[in-house]
């Protein structure tokens, strides 16, 4: 059988299994990701042909794969964001990425250095990969899209009169979405050290200056700029060349690779801008259906390229990708999962203003996925890291772990929240 029609088959019927999914399995703690793996498991483990995609050996497939699906699900998630930027309303965001995530990537390196040996960048590396939330694979753990039940998201609230604590179910959902939308702004930096370090010579300087400053500054700016110009367009009142007038969702695409491609032309972060220039255009028509559009049509776009990446991780999976692991890269994997992300989300929320159990539902939701294995494939791309093997095994095996508890875990966790959410809200006061 010719591979190339296997794997079409497969990824047809895989779609179609995704389709109907959520419904069967409506209030299950199972999620569609963990299906895919599943299936992408079973599937490259028959004798039909089809060859699994090597970590290590197809970094750049890899890379371009996954860099792709994360720009359109970050355009979807900052489209998700209806709530004004604000050192207030978005205070979660702000410890999560100020606080926990630099705890996350110095425990995670601490931990490849002491329990793995690893040298200190190729820590740092497994350190930065394994940090950030992912915006593909926590879906099941984000904000509802544009003109759905869109709950503690709503607009019209300012930056002073946000009630905090009457949408706490919703408010996992706020932190996470706008935390995987940004954290790529501290992930790429990191890797760059990491990239730096294993260069060797003298790197702290130029990386301060290029990979902090201008690169942020550029990504930043891109995307505010960028976002102003798309949003002035789509919205044009009154003008036969707006983009809403259309009625065409593919603007998001083109949004997403124009503010990525320019950015990076730029040398900026156009993983950042693609999000900040995403959240600028939300907040221009906070309303209008054409936000829907858009939304509905970058999310389709990153279901169908996740669903490949899952059915190529699975394959991965059984074609010996987890091969270089050890005991102890089992155990850090597993420690990164259910204590490190806890636990670092637990003191960067010590003193916000959210009750217990919201507190510890986003801190342990930090869902590990396809960002993971972009910034790493991106880093051996650059330079050549000591014992990378390895590093890919703890890499992969850490999204399973993901996949699997978070995936169990985030249907009962949820809605348990959002009944305690619907009853302060219904109770008489």
């Amino acid at each position: 059988m010719e591979p190339y029609f296997v794997l079409l088959a497969v990824l047809g019927v895989t779609v179609l299994i995704a389709a109907v999914l959520p419904r069967l399995v409506d209030g299950l703690p199972i999620s569609l990701p963990m299906v895919v793996v599943v299936v992408g498991m079973a599937v490259f483990a028959l004798p039909i042909g089809l060859e699994a995609p090597r970590p290590g050996l197809e970094t750049r497939s890899a890379e371009r794969l996954t860099e792709f699906v994360v720009i359109v699900s970050l355009m979807g998630a900052g489209l998700k964001l209806r709530r004004p930027v604000g050192w207030r309303s978005w205070a979660t965001t702000w410890r999560l990425l100020g606080i926990t995530m630099p705890l996350t990537v110095v425990a995670i390196a601490l931990l490849g250095q002491a329990a793995l040996g690893l040298p200190l960048a190729t820590a740092i590396l497994l350190g930065a990969v394994l940090a950030p939330t992912d915006p593909v694979l926590a879906s099941d753990v984000q904000l509802a899209g544009p003109g759905q039940d869109e709950g503690a998201d709503a607009g019209g609230v300012g930056e002073g009169d946000f009630d905090i604590d009457e949408h706490a179910g919703d408010e996992v959902r706020f932190s996470l979405t706008s935390e995987a939308g940004l954290n790529d702004g501290l992930a790429f930096p990191i890797t760059n050290l990491a990239i730096a370090i294993a260069a060797g010579g003298s790197w702290f300087v130029p990386w301060v200056v290029d990979d902090v400053i201008l690169k942020l500054t550029v990504g930043v700016v891109a995307g505010l700029v960028l976002g102003r110009v798309i949003g002035g367009a789509a919205f044009a009142p009154r003008s036969r060349l707006a983009l809403a007038e259309t009625g065409q969702g593919f603007v998001a695409l083109g949004a997403t690779l124009a503010v990525y491609g320019i950015t990076e032309i730029a040398h900026g972060y156009g993983f950042l801008a693609v999000f900040i220039a995403a959240v600028v255009i939300r907040r221009s028509e906070v309303d209008h259906d054409y936000q829907a559009l858009m939304h509905d049509f970058a999310e389709t776009l990153e279901r169908l390229a996740s669903l490949l990446f899952l059915l190529l991780l699975g394959g991965a999976v059984v074609d010996g990708a987890l091969r270089g692991l050890t005991w102890a890269g089992l155990s850090v994997g597993l420690v990164i999962v259910v204590v490190v992300r806890p636990l670092a989300g637990w003191i960067g929320l010590i003193g916000d203003r959210h009750d217990g159990p919201t507190r510890a539902a986003i801190a342990f939701f930090g869902i590990r996925g396809m960002g993971t294995i972009y910034y790493l494939a991106h880093a051996v791309n650059e330079e050549l890291f000591p014992r990378a093997a390895e590093v890919w095994a703890v890499a992969v095996l850490t999204i399973l772990v993901s996949v699997v508890v978070h995936g169990v875990t985030a249907t009962p966790v949820l809605a348990r929240l959002d009944r305690r959410r619907s009853a302060r809200v219904a109770a008489p006061t």
